[in-house]
């Protein structure tokens, strides 16, 4: 079980003595004023998935359902001091399965959110992306990272950087959409959306300058909303006034972006290893574009981030809720 101690970092400061940092810590605290989201845990067959899940769980912003071998899921809850009495088990008898029946649960309306467990995502995707029986939309699916980087003033949003390896143009509408709901669903207002490259000129030299101009102007004409696009620029004049004054640009977005739209896979991958790893930032992560929002952890990430996760998922599984209202009884 998580402690008390641990519980009250998460909603009050850094966890286990570290620094206060508040974007997170409010995430957080949004998603405890809306109704806990019901979420299929997928195979939380270890310590650092279950204790995730149930951690969601005891701060009341998830109800969970957790669905693997339930032989497995007992005695690694006994094992490590996991109260799930009060949760529900499906059994499942390995990963593979267990990611096909919590896509069927979802698929049934059981939850508002799909979580990952201990399998590797390859497995999870699989099910969620099958033509047959998975969570596809007509929306591409993508993740976005949701980055606290203590040294940074706002919550920065990068996507892709885990799903779409070398997207196209069409593909990049729908990562910027994905993203662009994501934030306003949290409840935080209009975003700034930076579509970065290396340079902030237009070249085609460089094919993603191109495809950020384009992005920009499929925001004139109606084909993203929601946000305030800019592009091309690079990472400085993106997030550092200083920087884009220097440079003399002169737009809403340039400076103090809030959404970072990587050109492919390899740049917003690095790009968030090296916050994660330089900066110290934390890393929480979240696909989009499927049925519902789903919640990608590592082994890796700390409890503060794990939260986080969930908190943006049940903002987002919230926001749904109130555009798509239950029928009456």
């Amino acid at each position: 079980m998580l402690q008390d101690s641990e519980i009250g970092s998460v909603r009050s400061g850094g966890p286990f003595g570290q620094p206060p940092q508040s974007k997170y810590e409010n995430l957080i605290s949004l998603a405890g004023e809306v109704p806990p989201a019901n979420t299929v845990v997928a195979h939380p067959c270890d310590e650092t998935s279950l204790r995730g899940a149930v951690a969601a769980a005891e701060l009341g912003i998830i109800v969970p359902i957790l669905v693997g071998p339930v032989a497995k899921i007992t005695a690694v809850a006994k094992q490590h001091g996991i109260d799930i009495a009060r949760y529900e088990l499906v059994d499942a008898p390995h990963s593979d399965a267990a990611a096909a029946k919590a896509v069927e649960l979802i698929r049934e309306s059981r939850g508002e959110l799909l979580m990952k467990g201990s399998l590797h995502t390859d497995e999870l995707m699989r099910a969620v992306t099958s033509a047959t029986t998975g969570l596809r939309t007509a929306r591409r699916i993508s993740h976005v990272f949701v980055m606290d980087v203590p040294s940074h003033a706002e919550t920065l949003f990068i996507t892709d950087a885990a799903i779409n390896i070398f997207p196209d143009l069409e593909a990049k509408r729908d990562i910027v959409q994905n993203a662009i709901d994501l934030f306003t669903y949290g409840g935080l207002g209009t975003p700034r959306v930076a579509i970065l490259s290396a340079v902030e000129t237009v070249t085609p030299k460089i094919p993603s300058t191109i495809d950020a101009a384009a992005l920009c102007k499929m925001a004139e004409r109606g084909q993203i909303t929601g946000g305030i696009l800019d592009g091309p620029l690079a990472f400085d004049n993106a997030v550092s006034p200083q920087a884009a004054e220097i440079k003399g640009i002169k737009s809403a977005v340039a400076g103090h972006a809030q959404i970072l739209v990587v050109p492919d896979l390899e740049a917003g991958n690095m790009l968030a290893k090296n916050l994660t790893f330089l900066s110290n930032a934390d890393a929480a992560g979240i696909v989009l574009g499927a049925r519902v929002p789903i919640i990608l952890t590592s082994r890796a990430d700390s409890v503060r981030s794990r939260m986080a996760s969930c908190a943006v998922a049940v903002l987002c599984a919230d926001a749904r809720r109130k555009a798509s209202p239950l029928p009456a009884a």
